[in-house]
């Protein structure tokens, strides 16, 4: 082989490497405008399905018109850059009020969409559809598939899906309020490996909140939990405080999936500063592991007119000595 053959093959690599690197510089911001006219996309979650990113997301009412908050979809291939690619129609009567806050699964060839009911108050429940293109989705005959039932610690209500295959079990991770509707906070059930995610596999896994508001900046509200496993021990990034409060992301971790304990006091993932496009919050995260590439990107929304707008965005996650850390 030539020197100037050899030089020219070098030079190639180099300027690919040098691209790669500008493209995971970029920060990713989206947000659909379909139903407001301005941008306005919350609770993102993301998998890897059949070759391409996928991204589950919540969107607004239509003003004037029928129906309530809906689920949309969009595709990347490099994480950063999104293109809307189509909306999960309202199909049931549970779901005539709204329908949103996504979590999905890959299972079997299939994608598990796990959403809940919305504009119920406490009795808003957590529903189960599947999908063979990850587009047109079939509804579980069972759904609502889960709600805890009214006791001394929840009022009823289950909202957040997350749903993770961890020792033999899926723990299925969800949102609640106390009997008043103050405060949110976590709780799980758990069924089989084997389950078809129907309603008569879920038990709660505990009779009690798992994780709840303690420290001052989550206020009176946990929420959004997403779920990762790194080394044997399952961590939580989880929303604390409401909506532009400001809304943040804290870390728990579990040795069991069921008792957690908070890896950090503050915020792992702030709000932004004056001026900044995420001032008003850094809210409701997805902890997406593309286990392709060993890379980790922490998905959330923010906004910096208290929540006129919202955007979705991600930041790449590292992990040292058991715990993570953002990367610059």
């Amino acid at each position: 082989m030539s020197i100037k053959k050899i030089l020219k093959i070098g030079l190639a690599c180099l300027l690919y490497s040098s691209s790669i690197g500008l493209l995971w510089a970029q920060q990713m911001m989206f947000a659909d405008s379909s139903r407001l006219g301005r941008p306005f996309s919350k609770d993102p979650h993301v998998v890897k399905f059949e070759g391409r990113y996928l991204m589950y997301f919540s969107v607004p009412p239509v003003p004037d018109q029928a129906g309530g908050w809906g689920i949309a979809i969009a595709e990347s291939d490099d994480l950063i850059h999104w293109e809307r690619i189509g909306e999960i129609a309202a199909t049931e009567e549970y779901e005539k009020n709204g329908f949103c806050a996504p979590g999905a699964l890959v299972k079997d060839g299939k994608v598990h969409l796990f959403y809940q009911t919305y504009g119920n108050g406490a009795k808003d429940a957590i529903c189960h559809a599947y999908s063979t293109d990850g587009i047109h989705f079939t509804r579980n005959a069972t759904n609502p598939i889960f709600a805890p039932h009214a006791n001394d610690w929840s009022n009823g209500r289950a909202i957040d899906a997350e749903v993770y295959s961890f020792k033999d079990h899926y723990f299925l991770y969800f949102a609640t309020r106390d009997p008043k509707g103050e405060i949110q906070m976590q709780g799980v059930a758990k069924a089989d490996a084997n389950t078809d995610f129907s309603r008569e596999d879920w038990t709660l896994a505990k009779d009690a909140s798992i994780l709840k508001p303690e420290l001052e900046w989550e206020g009176k509200c946990v929420e959004g939990a997403s779920i990762i496993e790194r080394k044997g021990k399952l961590y939580m990034f989880y929303a604390g405080s409401y909506n532009n409060a400001p809304q943040q992301v804290g870390v728990a971790v579990s040795k069991d999936g069921v008792n957690w304990k908070r890896v950090f006091d503050r915020p792992f993932l702030a709000n932004g500063k004056p001026g900044e496009w995420n001032s008003s919050e850094s809210g409701h995260p997805h902890i997406f592991d593309d286990k392709d590439i060993g890379k980790s990107f922490l998905f959330y929304q923010g906004n910096d007119d208290q929540g006129h707008t919202w955007w979705l965005s991600n930041v790449e996650v590292g992990w040292k000595k058991g715990k993570p850390y953002l990367k610059e």
